[in-house]
């Protein structure tokens, strides 16, 4: 792509961005399926997720791009048609990946090139859980003091919280629609704007976000401008959030909308040919992340994957 090109432009004042789509392609033998996770390195690296399309000559789900964008390395087979949540975290010196299988239905913690630390299925420590209760892990987050977040989004609903050793400490939420129950319990984050920290749920299913403490007690929600909310990134005061229905939503600190980006709603093209697909419109935005350089990475829920850098401009 030349300097000179014109890329439509999204959101308008402080968060304008241009909508270049496709900025990541993998390599010839890798063949895009749904395009899930994003997860970026103190290095720069960016990490993505995907399902592994029909085709491929590659069966690796993980594939890893510079800063730049230039293709590094992949691997994960073990991943294939189940990578879902894809989530980085630094301990001491190291970094670490935590992956959600939504096939083999594991949180899967391997380091940066891929080797296995640790996998959990259901946590039957819990209690909460049947037997015929399903178990499905879509995203984590990760708490100051080394606790750790799963939430069951496509399973039971239930959010499972483990210390920094992996030791199971207790289960919140589960199915409904009431104060502290969740519905797709797709996505989590520990928000750190607020003093104490709380735990954002991005609580799709019930088309909102579920605020809770960090022990698991309902807090509050936020509806507006929630259609079906997937997962989150923070930088700054700012909670960008992925959003199924067509749409990248920036909250400020106060948690009112300040850009709906690439606004696509109401959609019907998944499964259509990406030539009928509207430029600088998202079709099913599945996780977006903050770029070191303030740019965004958004990966789309779509067949034939997609992942789109929002450069900024203003």
């Amino acid at each position: 792509m030349t300097q000179t090109q014109a890329y439509p432009l999204v959101g308008t004042g402080a968060h304008q961005y241009e909508a270049i789509h496709n900025w990541l392609v993998p390599p010839a033998h890798i063949t895009w399926g749904d395009t899930h996770g994003i997860a970026q390195d103190a290095q720069g690296r960016i990490y993505i997720g995907h399902t592994v399309g029909e085709g491929s000559k590659s069966d690796h789900a993980i594939v890893v791009f510079d800063a730049a964008g230039n293709f590094l390395t992949s691997w994960g087979a073990g991943f294939k048609g189940g990578s879902h949540g894809l989530d980085l975290r630094r301990e001491g010196p190291e970094e670490f990946l935590y992956h959600c299988d939504t096939n083999r239905k594991l949180v899967v913690k391997t380091t940066l090139s891929g080797s296995m630390v640790w996998e959990k299925s259901v946590p039957t420590e819990a209690g909460v859980y049947g037997p015929k209760d399903p178990f499905v892990p879509t995203n984590c987050a990760f708490a100051p003091n080394g606790d750790f977040y799963v939430t069951d989004g496509y399973g039971s609903d239930w959010v499972n919280q483990y210390d920094n050793r992996g030791r199971f400490i207790r289960a919140f939420g589960g199915k409904g629609k009431e104060p502290g129950k969740l519905l797709c319990a797709h996505g989590i984050a520990v928000d750190t704007r607020f003093s104490p920290p709380r735990l954002v749920v991005a609580d799709r299913g019930n088309n909102r976000l579920q605020y809770f403490t960090l022990d698991g007690k309902h807090l509050g929600f936020v509806t507006a401008g929630m259609r079906q909310p997937c997962h989150f990134d923070i930088r700054g005061k700012l909670l960008l959030i992925p959003d199924l229905s067509s749409v990248v939503t920036i909250l400020d600190e106060n948690n009112h909308v300040v850009a709906h980006l690439g606004d696509g709603h109401p959609t019907n093209l998944r499964g259509r040919p990406e030539s009928e697909f509207i430029p600088g419109k998202f079709v099913h935005p599945h996780m977006a992340r903050f770029l070191k350089d303030g740019s965004i990475l958004v990966a789309e829920w779509v067949p034939q994957g997609r992942i789109t850098l929002l450069r900024k401009v203003s």
